[in-house]
């Protein structure tokens, strides 16, 4: 009965304007509205239509505005996934120079075991010099780099539109951080405003590959010599889909998109889930050798979600028996990823950042490696809060994508796999790009960095340290449930130094330094 119920109802309405003179210009609403609901009553493909005709179809307005009424009526401050309303608003109103203090006191339940704190001190550290960065590059490198405490993250051209780029590279370079180049390649948007740049290379080699898709040195010497190119980033895996190749495809592989990846336009792109580089933890480490002298001594480190642990061990033994070592390692959280994945390789593949930045950084403090290379770290980080954290964990620095792409003022709209981004950021269509003004959003890029860098600074002056690189593991205490607590070095272990090479049978993870190999990186059995 269902199915007819909207012709009687249309076809009253069009004899009522037919018959009153003043409401018959809206005959031209109501005929295509029959129209309309005569097709679903007889098309055969959808079963709501064809029950309910032109009803039905209201459903379809509200699947495609439930994420903003969502956001804007139903979202409190604490719910909205994957970033809260709270967590999204700091990020908006540093990035306008707005107020970003919090009235009455926190929202957050601290008997629940949501809540973490740092421990402050009764004698704060008046004044620290807050212009130190990071040094990257070891003894083999010729050219290191200092590192902020907070860069924007891999995000490809392609997957961002060139507005968005240049705005985030201008940014860069007004607050003297750098900006990650992403997997799609040095791009001529990266260019235009002279920010510093890491150049990420994953196994797609987009940018200096050959007409079959494998690495070419030639066309990396020449880009990676560039001046603006301060570091190269071998991508292993990535949060959001590790161990998961992935295909532009060919519709959306324009002119710019195919001449800065040096693929064909209008052909598929296809990065494969490995590379073809390498094939061992020793190769892989004797490539990153190469990619160093190529780009004339620039520091090249690796990025990666952590997956199985031996494969870490397997990198660090491949460095002891070699003597190379990679001058950084970034990782990567299992919570991270701007780009579009599989549902089941985003919510169940991957160890998420806490895990996984320990576990790396147990490995090179475990191997005597941490004073020589530097561990950065990638996933969901918006806040001085969250860098302070990381601090705890081993990270020297922080890398951020989605809060940047905050700064910019995407709304977490979650269409940026459908090129339909409402705010201009993750698209390629002009018109929507046209609304995202470069100069104007580059200074929202810039501040929202500095407040934030200047938040973690904060609150190490807040716990009485000199820089934020001395707060430990005892610093960050974490709710076990809501009668218990202790600091996360007690919740977690964290290695002495040199151990796996002393004492490796005495560590909880023993099991794993067992199974590594610098020869594979499959498990020794």
């Amino acid at each position: 009965m269902g199915r007819w119920i909207a012709f009687p109802v249309l076809l009253a309405a069009i004899g009522f304007a037919a018959w009153w003179p003043p409401a018959r210009w809206t005959l031209i609403l109501w005929v295509p509205l029959l129209l309309i609901a005569i097709y679903d009553a007889v098309q055969r493909h959808h079963s709501l239509r064809r029950n309910f005709p032109l009803i039905a179809r209201i459903r379809w307005l509200f699947e495609e505005l439930r994420p903003f009424l969502y956001a804007y009526i139903v979202e409190g401050p604490l719910d909205g996934r994957p970033f809260a309303r709270a967590e999204r608003d700091i990020v908006y109103a540093r990035a306008k120079g707005e107020l970003d203090s919090h009235p009455f006191g926190t929202e957050l339940d601290v008997y629940s075991d949501e809540y973490e704190w740092m421990s402050h001190s009764i004698a704060p550290t008046m004044a620290p010099d807050r212009s130190r960065r990071v040094r990257v590059g070891t003894a083999q490198c010729a050219r290191p780099y200092d590192a902020a405490l907070l860069n924007i993250s891999a995000m490809s051209f392609g997957s961002l539109g060139a507005n968005a780029i240049e705005a985030l590279n201008l940014g860069a370079r007004l607050g003297n951080f750098y900006h990650d180049t992403g997997e799609g390649g040095f791009s001529p948007y990266h260019r235009v405003h002279g920010g510093d740049i890491v150049w990420e290379l994953g196994s797609g080699y987009f940018g200096c590959r050959d007409a079959a898709g494998r690495f070419d040195p030639g066309r990396f010497r020449d880009r990676a010599a560039e001046d603006q190119v301060k570091m190269i980033e071998i991508k292993l895996s990535q949060g959001a889909k590790p161990g998961h190749g992935g295909v532009l495809p060919g519709a959306k592989v324009s002119a710019e998109i195919a001449a800065t990846r040096g693929v064909p336009e209008g052909q598929d792109c296809i990065s494969p889930a490995a590379h073809s580089a390498f094939a061992t933890p020793i190769e892989l480490v004797e490539w990153a050798a190469r990619l160093r002298e190529s780009s004339g001594g620039k520091p090249v480190g690796i990025k990666l979600c952590v997956g199985q642990p031996h494969e870490i061990y397997a990198v660090m033994k491949a460095m002891i028996e070699t003597g190379i070592r990679l001058d950084y390692i970034v990782v990567d959280g299992a919570e991270g990823g701007t780009g579009a994945a599989p549902v089941e390789f985003s919510n169940r593949v991957g160890m998420p950042l806490r895990e996984g930045l320990i576990f790396v950084r147990n490995a090179l403090v475990g191997c005597g490696l941490k004073e020589e290379i530097r561990l950065a770290a990638s996933g969901k980080v918006h806040s001085g809060a969250g860098l302070a954290v990381n601090c705890a964990l081993g990270a020297d620095w922080s890398n951020a994508a989605r809060a940047f792409m905050f700064s910019l003022g995407c709304v977490q709209s979650l269409k940026c796999h459908t090129d339909m981004c409402p705010t201009g950021v993750a698209t390629q269509d002009a018109g929507r790009q046209s609304g995202l003004v470069v100069e104007d959003k580059a200074e929202r890029v810039h501040r929202f960095q500095a407040a934030t860098v200047s938040a973690l600074w904060d609150i190490s002056c807040a716990m009485g340290l000199d820089t934020p690189w001395a707060i430990r593991p005892d610093h960050l205490h974490e709710r076990l449930n809501s009668a218990r607590s202790d600091s996360i070095d007690r919740i977690y272990k964290f290695y002495e130094r040199g151990v796996l090479l002393a004492d490796p049978g005495s560590v909880a993870s023993a099991r794993y330094w067992a199974m590594a190999r610098a020869d594979s990186f499959r498990a020794a059995v």
